[in-house]
């Protein structure tokens, strides 16, 4: 009888689980597939995009809502912005998100644009996490508190990420270009909104604009990572499947606007040093066809160094730089062009060279070889995106705000089938001086316009597409010490004094991340170097002894590679990302270019140009100046020195006296093995034919300089709060800097490092952005940390707290830094913030560990101070054992009041009074 009972009871179970399958099947529905992409359909119209990768180890949760800019009416100007901030603010389910997102180690944000809004979180993959993040976003969907408390605080907050923007001359010129440019459509309103709407906005509005377009039909949640699909679907129907949408339903009706016209102008005056000159033309929404050919014509255009205007203007020195952009829009959109002028240089004939090369493209057609071109840098970069889960995730957002995520495929696939004849065509439609908008209005007798149709037939242009084969899921990879360091294969190379290691994993893709660090050279042999050290780097990859800088750029997008360098003191680093069948070509290149740059003056002298026009651009920026005069402040070494930090001046006069004779002086005497070299490589790799290939490449490569580091120790600061005084700045900072004796071997580490979390890390949910932005709402960003050295003998550690914010709110910071650190110190931290510290601490790590970047850099550090994964895995479980009494013994010991730091603070100041000597920048 006993066995039947169990017999009986085995068969409910399997009946009730099929019970259950059928259910969530009758509620969801798949509805298509495209290359590792399947989209499903909740009954209540919630699109699912599901896409698995085994190799990940982590899981990104994003949810778009297809609204944005473009739905705001008149007095809601940045609402779908503001409404982004306030979802951050709870639901009686998870009333305090920030907190809830630092505990689960969660990478978040939150982002608005012309057609969407989107949320996301990347997080360690477990169960626990994705019910939570799951949770999270169903329940925000519909409940967020959307509250008139919660408003008051954060319309200010919201003002203030709007102040930063006024701070950059060339995003105050896109601003006031594209509004020229449409008349009606709001594609001529920033996201970010006016000031007076942000202000004025009644909550009864925000709450009605809330509940119109937060709801499961105008929504799409994606994931991708390590997760199993149909347990994935479980869980979507149970979290999601509840919800209901408003009985209104949804429509979008959108706003035509008229052909123009005729050339318009736009004068911008103000404070800045840096000229600029910028073009807008109107062009096709992103589904259409022709949105692809004006993709390619933009890189013809504008990319480094093979565009046209880059030759024109950059190589011919009437410009410093150049960069463009076309947003990927539902409705006809733009493209913009921005040229930035040295004021050295002429504006007018910066303006005349941009514009006539453009008016002369019907002359001179762009070549199959530029279009060939132009594809493989475009393709190159799709790539890279499509092999990188949590990166899609997020990437796909832009292709449902304009329209299906399929576009994302059938826009990668117009551009590969893209010819010079179709290019051409589009230049010659859309780049006309009628459909542009760079300054004032000009009649014209017979004006031309450009009437550009909307997409029909989107529906059938993505329902039947099937895209290419997919990429594979790769396969899982433990992330634990253990299995790391199991997995980790490290010892040295025979013939050459290269210490390496690799960890074989297949990765989606089968990708493959390559760090290679060469160290010569000791103090005194780097003394009087100036900035050679970093401009040897950065000639690189601008050519070499038998590639042209175009060459190797062709060559890497041919390859759907990247290789880039980092130079510094006697030390330079070479970071290269391809794949299994593309590795050995993407080493050579990089081998070419470390072993054989050419050094060419005319590359040089862009480099240069930049760097000054840089320069000359920050001159009257908050936080260059801030940040620059903590250095000074700080300033514990003789000039000539390898750490001594320069002023303005000495930095433009070492990058005017820096020459390719310098740069090649410092190649041959740094550059090459000595004693210090550490390989590290990650992904689908062939362990042995890597190490053949670093014994034969750089077997002879060799530097007779001997490798010690340059000591940096511990020093007192000077207890200074300076003010910095920026005219026409709409947007303030301060930085606090307290150094602190200690390193990452000394048994207060993981203590500081908790310290540092709850004091200003987290997701806006530390002490400082509580107080600064959660309860005062008088900075968009603030928060710290506490830097800990690596080195065990130089304890150069230190605390660090910054602020951004409205000049007028100065004094509202001072106190809130001065009052808060006291408290910290005086009352010391809460159980619940170390429990939610330690938490998202340690997932964090663990996502880290799973980004074969991220995991590089940690091994990279352990082989060069000589440990192994056993060091991070001691210091996690110090960190995890840790005691209210344990933090708040660190916190009194390294601590000071905020009167005993070194403050730097850079706004345009009227009643703040710092009684140090002030700065004014003129």
């Amino acid at each position: 009888m006993k066995k039947n009972n169990i017999i009986f009871q085995k068969t409910l179970i399997v009946i009730l689980l099929f019970a259950f399958s059928v259910t969530v099947q009758s509620q969801i529905k798949k509805t298509a597939s495209v290359e590792g992409i399947t989209e499903y359909m909740l009954d209540n119209g919630l699109k699912v995009l599901l896409f698995p990768d085994n190799s990940a180890q982590t899981i990104t949760v994003n949810i778009t809502y297809k609204v944005g800019s473009r739905h705001e009416g008149y007095g809601e100007k940045g609402m779908a912005h503001l409404l982004e901030h306030m979802v951050f603010k709870g639901t009686p389910n998870h009333p305090n998100i920030p907190e809830e997102l630092t505990s689960h180690g969660a990478r978040p944000n939150g982002t608005t644009w012309y057609d969407r809004t989107n949320y996301f979180e990347t997080f360690n993959a477990t169960e626990e996490n994705l019910d939570w993040a799951l949770d999270l976003e169903s329940d925000r969907m519909l409940n967020s508190f959307i509250a008139e408390k919660d408003l008051k605080s954060e319309f200010s907050v919201v003002r203030n990420e709007f102040e930063m923007g006024e701070n950059s001359p060339s995003r105050v010129l896109l601003d006031n270009v594209s509004n020229a440019a449409f008349l009606w459509h709001n594609y001529g309103k920033t996201t970010i909104g006016n000031r007076s709407d942000i202000e004025r906005v009644p909550i009864e509005n925000l709450k009605a604009f809330y509940k119109k377009y937060y709801r499961p039909d105008n929504a799409v949640l994606m994931v991708t990572g390590k997760f199993e699909e149909a347990d994935m679907l479980t869980k979507v129907v149970k979290k999601f499947g509840v919800l209901k949408n408003p009985g209104a339903p949804l429509k979008d009706v959108p706003t035509i606007e008229p052909a123009q016209d005729g050339e318009k102008r736009v004068t911008l005056s103000r404070v800045g040093d840096l000229q600029i000159v910028s073009a807008l033309y109107h062009v096709p929404a992103g589904s259409h066809e022709d949105a692809a050919a004006m993709a390619v014509a933009e890189l013809i255009l504008t990319d480094s160094p093979s565009g046209r205007l880059y030759k024109a203007l950059i190589n011919e020195k009437k410009a410093s730089s150049i960069w463009s952009f076309t947003p990927f829009t539902k409705e006809p959109g733009f493209m913009y062009i921005n040229v930035d002028v040295p004021s050295d240089k002429s504006l007018s004939e910066a303006e005349s060279t941009l514009l006539s090369l453009l008016d002369d493209l019907g002359n001179n057609p762009v070549t199959e070889e530029e279009v060939n071109r132009g594809k493989g840098k475009f393709l190159k970069e799709a790539d890279a995106i499509f092999r990188n889960s949590s990166r899609l995730g997020t990437f796909m957002s832009e292709f449902i705000g304009a329209g299906d995520w399929r576009l994302a495929f059938i826009f990668r696939d117009r551009v590969e089938n893209m010819t010079a004849d179709k290019v051409n065509a589009a230049i010659q439609r859309y780049l006309i001086n009628t459909n542009r908008t760079v300054g004032l209005f000009i009649p014209e007798k017979k004006p031309m316009r450009v009437e550009i149709e909307h997409t029909e037939g989107l529906t059938d242009l993505v329902t039947n597409y099937k895209g290419k084969e997919g990429l594979g899921a790769g396969d899982t990879f433990d992330v634990s010490f253990e299995n790391i360091q199991n997995t980790l294969n490290s010892g040295n190379l025979t013939k050459s004094p290269i210490e390496y290691g690799f960890i074989k994993k297949n990765n989606r893709g089968k990708t493959v991340n390559v760090s290679f660090t060469s160290r010569t050279g000791n103090e005194s042999q780097l003394m009087n170097k100036g900035l050679a050290a970093s401009y040897t780097a950065k000639m690189l990859n601008k050519g070499t002894k038998s590639k042209s800088r175009q060459d190797i750029e062709d060559k890497l997008s041919a390859i759907k590679s990247s290789v880039s360098f980092g130079g510094s003191n006697g030390r330079i680093t070479a970071n290269v990302n391809s794949t299994e069948e593309h590795l050995t070509e993407a080493l050579s290149l990089m081998a070419d270019m470390l072993k054989n740059p050419l050094f060419d003056a005319t590359e040089l002298d862009k480099l240069k140009t930049e760097a000054l026009a840089g320069i000359e651009q920050n001159k009257t920026d908050p936080q260059f100046l801030a940040i620059r005069e903590m250095g000074l402040l700080n300033q514990h070494y003789q000039k000539g020195h390898p750490l001594y930090s320069m002023t303005i001046d000495e930095e433009i006069a070492a990058i005017n006296a820096i020459t390719t004779k310098d740069l090649q002086a410092y190649h041959d005497a740094f550059y090459g093995i000595s004693d210090n070299a550490t390989l590290v490589a990650i992904g689908n790799i062939d362990e042995e034919a890597l190490k053949g290939y670093f014994e034969k490449e750089f077997g002879d490569f060799k530097s007779d300089l001997a490798y010690t580091a340059i000591s940096d120790p511990y020093q007192d600061n000077k207890a200074v709060n300076q003010k910095i005084k920026t005219p026409d700045k709409k947007n303030a900072i301060s930085f606090g800097i307290l150094p602190i004796a200690t390193s990452k071997y000394d048994e207060d580490y993981a203590a500081l490092q908790m310290a540092g979390e709850i004091l200003g890390g987290g997701f806006i949910s530390s002490r400082i952005a509580n107080r600064l932005r959660q309860q005062d709402g008088v900075s968009y960003g603030a928060g710290g940390r506490v830097n800990v050295d690596n080195n065990k003998t130089d304890n150069n550690s230190a605390a660090m707290v910054y602020a951004i914010y409205a000049p007028e709110n100065a004094e509202k910071v001072q106190l809130g830094f001065t009052e808060e650190i006291a408290r910290f110190i005086k009352d010391g931290i809460t159980k619940e913030e170390l429990k939610t510290a330690v938490d998202g601490w340690v997932q964090e790590q663990s996502v880290s560990r799973a980004k074969d970047g991220e995991l590089s850099r940690v091994i990279n550090d352990n082989m060069y101070y000589d440990r192994d994964l056993n060091f991070q895995k001691d210091i996690e479980a110090k960190v995890s054992s840790l005691t209210v009494e344990d933090v708040n013994k660190a916190i009194k010991k390294h601590f000071k009041n905020f009167e005993e730091w070194t403050v730097v603070n850079a706004g345009d100041f009227e009643s703040f009074e710092i009684k140090k000597e002030d700065k004014k920048v003129d």
